[in-house]
């Protein structure tokens, strides 16, 4: 298929993503979690990443996201609140059916919403103009 994957690493208070692969040596960061030894001439620009998996703790119909409480994703994406780019990763959350509620607070003008969630259920995709759409597996 010709697509890389790259993990997410904690720099300052957003992240960068580094290449990885099934070799890359992993190291544990401030929250025990493990990812790539931090590299900056390997980073890709958030920009070029076509497909973002985000953890969450809780999730709505209007895509947003109640996260872990660091608010890396949402510092790293606040670009998209702001401005328009021809090039934009897809955000998709990744959770169990059971996490999703009804409505959550969007008082937060830095939450990033997600463009769709991924379930045990099935993929249910967000837009700000219409109701989300959910697809089964294959």
């Amino acid at each position: 298929m010709g697509k890389k994957a790259y993990l997410p690493v904690l720099h300052g208070r957003k992240l960068w993503f580094l290449p990885f692969d099934a070799g890359t040596p992993l190291v544990l960061n401030k929250y025990g979690i493990p990812e790539p030894r931090l590299s900056p001439g390997s980073r890709c620009a958030n920009q070029a990443l076509d497909l973002v998996l985000t953890p969450l703790v809780a999730f709505d119909r209007a895509g947003n996201r109640l996260g872990m409480g660091g608010g890396y994703y949402d510092r790293t994406f606040a670009y998209l609140l702001h401005r328009r780019v021809f090039m934009r990763p897809m955000l998709v959350g990744v959770a169990y059916a059971f996490q999703q509620i009804t409505g959550l607070p969007t008082k937060n003008h830095w939450d990033v919403p997600l463009d769709g969630v991924v379930t045990e259920n099935g993929w249910y995709r967000m837009s700000q103009r219409s109701k989300p759409i959910k697809s089964s597996f294959c």
